[in-house]
């Protein structure tokens, strides 16, 4: 393996931003925040299209066609209610009942309450929860149930977890019962059902999860990722990632610990169909967001390989999106993780660089800034890795979303430019030199209006990031060639606008700055000459002059 600048590896927390004097460590601090923005919506769609069709599973656990299920919408929602209320009635008074043909009354109504509960839109879960579904979907879930009867009740509890908050705290007495399901005695499919409203339940709140966790949920949901079912190691994995997201790392550390699990990432990453590798990717991203050590360890069984190789390789959004961020977590690492990644990436066309390039030019939003996001955390490596990106064909597509893309991506964008043009933090040196050639060349392609417009913004961030730049710029360029750069387009009427800007830190940057290169003495030579600085500044020791001519006073 390459070892391009390892030795002037940074630590993961400060590569994000190494331009920024002012605002120092905040690269992993970041990325466990975006570790926790993804929460439950990007699932309700997928839930309720899987769990709503007008399918059924036979006893060995296929997918087969069941009778039609009702279609919902607004002017039926009333019939709707009124036919889950009598449903759910119908469903106590089976499971009560004993005697010959109980059994099959007691399928048939929980069947019928599982199709009403699956319609495409509006399906009446709040009817059901206040006619009392959830006690008796809990009793159906008790050991000895037959397989059949276990998958209506989860498939039952799935759907009333995927609506909103009250809905899934709805299903909160099931979770034991649900949970136990998932082990290795219970049909494939029922504990697959089981690990999809587990899944539901763990997408709706940090308590939620802490609540799982405590009941036993991770280790067991572990092991149906190791399956080599489809299917199951899918929904598991997707369960996964949606109990381990952030803030804290102890779930994902826990995770890592089980026996075989890296292993079954990678070969899930290699051989998975590409829904497979969705929700693995999703649970990378977790791992490797929330831990350096989770990172080290998927190095080491192989995952960049085949990390690698589905975003050079795939053109769905669903995918690429967890790959890039995965990816861009394992550079926001130490340059080692950076030079793995690039290796891994060898025998692909155009490297990783040319498939992030790629992203960049795409028209998804999402896929440019992710990219944007990887692309900033190689550039804040080594020396070689910035001159690696400067000469590569990332440049003109970073320049070109500076000025034309939508404001978060062009933040993403401005993290990568202004990385690009600092030397490595060596030791203790806290502000980083400019490169120069780099400053000059992204200047003369015209990025400086870009980061004028970040300065100018109410996202403080932003205008942060925009201030560090021109402080670059203004410090970097010889011969007061910065100063002229930035007053051509501008950049002193967007610093005197944050004079008395509420934020402390926005505002004493931009006067220091002004102060500093635009103060009262800015532009004299230029419209009286040279030397004249010395003339005004020597004015004073002339004493040929009366009092009044110094604008000294006189006594009377």
């Amino acid at each position: 393996m390459s070892s391009l600048g390892s030795s002037e590896a940074a630590s993961p927390a400060s590569r994000r931003d190494l331009f920024k004097p002012s605002v120092q460590n905040v690269a992993g601090q970041r990325r466990r925040q975006q570790a926790g923005i993804i929460g439950k919506e990007r699932r309700d769609a997928a839930v309720r299209a899987k769990r709503m069709r007008r399918m059924s599973v036979s006893s060995d656990g296929d997918i087969m066609d069941d009778v039609e299920t009702p279609f919902c919408d607004e002017n039926s929602s009333k019939v709707l209610e009124e036919s889950a209320f009598h449903a759910v009635q119908e469903f106590k008074s089976a499971i009560s009942t004993l005697g010959k043909g109980a059994a099959q009354r007691k399928m048939e109504a929980i069947r019928n309450l599982r199709r009403l509960l699956s319609c495409n839109s509006l399906p009446p879960l709040d009817a059901a929860i206040e006619a009392g579904v959830v006690p008796s979907l809990v009793d159906c879930l008790a050991f000895g149930s037959s397989d059949e009867q276990l998958l209506e009740a989860a498939w039952c509890l799935t759907n009333i977890a995927s609506g909103d908050s009250y809905q899934t705290r709805a299903v909160m007495p099931a979770l034991p019962f649900l949970i136990a399901h998932l082990g290795e005695r219970s049909a494939v499919h029922v504990a697959e059902q089981c690990a999809w409203a587990i899944g539901n339940v763990a997408g709706e709140g940090e308590d939620l999860r802490e609540t799982l966790l405590a009941q036993g949920a991770l280790f067991p949901l572990g092991r149906l990722l190791l399956s080599n079912r489809s299917s199951t190691a899918r929904t598991a994995a997707w369960a996964l990632s949606n109990l381990i997201k952030g803030p804290s790392p102890a779930a994902a550390t826990e995770l890592m610990k089980l026996d075989g699990l890296p292993e079954a990432i990678v070969r899930h990453m290699k051989k998975g169909d590409d829904e497979l590798a969705v929700e693995v990717a999703w649970v990378v991203v977790y791992l490797t967001a929330l831990s350096e050590m989770h990172s080290e360890v998927l190095i080491r069984v192989g995952l960049l390989a085949p990390l690698v190789g589905r975003l050079a390789s795939s053109d769905q959004l669903s995918l690429l999106t967890p790959v890039l961020r995965s990816i861009g977590n394992f550079v926001a690492g130490d340059n080692a993780k950076t030079d793995a990644v690039l290796e891994a990436g060898k025998n692909i066309h155009g490297g990783v660089i040319g498939a992030l390039a790629h992203c960049l030019m795409n028209e998804h939003r999402t896929l440019q800034k992710e990219a944007a996001w990887a692309v900033s955390n190689i550039a804040a490596g080594s020396l070689q890795h910035k001159q690696m990106l400067f000469c590569s064909e990332v440049l003109s597509p970073l320049l070109h979303l500076m000025a034309t893309a939508v404001f978060d991506v062009r933040k993403e964008v401005a993290y990568a430019l202004g990385n690009l043009c600092v030397t490595p933090m060596v030791g203790t040196v806290r502000i980083p030199e400019a490169i120069l050639e780099h400053l000059t060349v992204l200047i003369d392609r015209g990025c400086l209006l870009g980061f004028i417009s970040l300065v100018r913004s109410p996202d403080l961030e932003a205008s942060r990031l925009g201030l560090q730049f021109l402080e670059l710029v203004l410090r970097g360029l010889p011969n007061g060639q910065g100063t002229k750069l930035v007053e051509k387009v501008d950049g002193i009427a967007a610093m005197e606008a944050l004079e008395y800007h509420e934020n402390v830190e926005l505002r004493n940057m931009a006067n220091e700055l002004t102060d500093r290169y635009f103060g009262e003495d800015y532009g004299i030579e230029e419209e009286y000459g040279p030397g004249i600085m010395e003339v005004v500044k020597g004015a004073d020791d002339v004493s040929d002059y009366p009092p009044w001519r110094k604008g000294g006073i006189t006594n009377s």
